[in-house]
């Protein structure tokens, strides 16, 4: 099977959607599939070129056996509505013209979140005559108000009726969350074309390691209890709140051990350095690479995962607390709805209001107050992360694009 694959978002940038995008492909490659991705020159979340990348009209490369094609875009930072939507434009045009250059594939797919990138997978589709697979990662425009930045009818006029097209004419959807596949059959979308394959965390990466200890003394954070946030500083995560827990934990004794630590970057990112400023007990440590990033998991007793107060986030589930599951680290988890469930059917955390800080600080002191409970909570974390193998979603999802073909055909 010769798997399109376009996506807007893909290794070395390191957010959600580039890291199951990848695991996915490398597993399918070592299945004996060949996977072709059509994506853009890293840039994201601060629309700035990484190291070693130019923003050429057509680029390849080889990952892991994964066929990389890269064209060009308009760069942006992950902020404002009209650059994002000209980001988003240009990648519809050029990863489609990219996409007609690549042969005898047997299945294109296009993911989400911005369904642009799914109008090119649908073009390409149509041309090629190849069946087509929509993966819906984020709702769209509700996703857009959720975070305040569609404030006129204009995008929902635009978007509602677009993504309703895209979800009738793929040949089969895959969706991250069981909310997601309720809300596409409210819109008339039979069950038997949506397969749900969620989030998950790649086992050989991420599992317990001790606390790295030149980087723990790096960031002064010994003899602390370390509670952090690793992912992208948007729009939708409402780190003002972890700000304001920092600022009042610092004025209450019986919290003067809790340190926060918020690891990544974003559209957000500088506010909430400003917004910090001045606090001894909150840290900013910024982008690191995806290499890295396991010395800073190393470093947590509690993983704090957190999305502004919306009904539409009550229908996601953040990766990151899959990774938190699979080191070993509790979580603190400020999301409602389904993601929440699973916090609480596997004991993995403990959840509070989102937007809430005094409940954030409640939160970690029922923590600290019951050891035992503490203990219980990470090796049902270890115990849980053995549900969501990235490894085995990759088989199931191949598995699904397997069956699409030989419907189509």
């Amino acid at each position: 099977m010769h798997i399109l694959f376009l996506t807007d978002n893909f290794p070395p940038e390191s957010n959600a959607p580039a890291s199951r995008t990848f695991e996915h492909a490398r597993q399918w490659v070592a299945s004996g599939h060949k996977v072709t991705i059509i994506t853009c020159a890293p840039n994201f979340p601060d629309g700035q070129l990484f190291e070693g990348y130019k923003n050429r009209w057509f680029q390849t490369e080889q990952m892991d056996g994964i066929t990389v094609i890269r064209v060009w875009s308009f760069m942006t930072r992950n902020a404002g509505f009209v650059f994002r939507l000209l980001d988003f434009l240009s990648f519809m045009v050029s990863g489609f013209l990219g996409g007609l250059r690549v042969r005898n594939a047997d299945i294109i797919v296009g993911t989400s979140p911005q369904f642009f990138t799914v109008c090119a997978a649908y073009g390409l589709a149509k041309v090629k005559r190849r069946p087509f697979v929509f993966e819906m990662r984020d709702i769209w425009p509700e996703s857009l108000q959720a975070v305040g930045m569609s404030r006129t009818g204009f995008s929902v006029r635009l978007a509602g009726p677009l993504a309703d097209y895209l979800y009738k004419r793929a040949d089969h959807l895959i969706v991250v969350t069981h909310s997601f596949k309720v809300y596409l059959q409210d819109r008339d979308i039979s069950g038997e074309r949506i397969t749900v394959i969620p989030n998950g965390v790649d086992l050989d990466m991420f599992f317990p390691v001790p606390a790295d200890i030149s980087l723990q003394q790096e960031l002064r954070l010994e003899d602390k209890f370390v509670v952090g946030y690793l992912g992208t500083h948007g729009l939708a995560h409402g780190l003002e709140t972890v700000v304001e827990a920092a600022r009042r934990a610092a004025q209450t004794d019986e919290l003067a051990a809790v340190h926060f630590v918020t690891v990544g970057t974003g559209a957000q990112f500088e506010r909430l350095k400003a917004l910090a400023a001045g606090l001894d007990n909150f840290t900013l440590v910024g982008q690191v690479s995806r290499a890295e990033i396991t010395r800073y998991w190393s470093l947590l007793d509690m993983s704090l995962i957190h999305l502004k107060a919306s009904p539409l986030f009550e229908n996601v589930i953040p990766s990151k607390m899959f990774e938190a599951m699979a080191m070993g680290v509790p979580i603190i988890h400020g999301v409602g709805g389904e993601s929440a469930d699973i916090v609480r059917v596997t004991g993995s955390g403990v959840c509070f209001g989102a937007e809430q800080p005094e409940a954030l600080l409640s939160a970690i002191k029922q923590i600290l107050a019951d050891k035992d409970a503490y203990k219980q909570m990470k090796t049902s974390c270890l115990s849980s992360a053995q549900n969501y193998n990235r490894t085995s979603l990759a088989v199931r999802m191949a598995d699904c694009l397997q069956g699409v073909i030989d419907s189509h055909d």
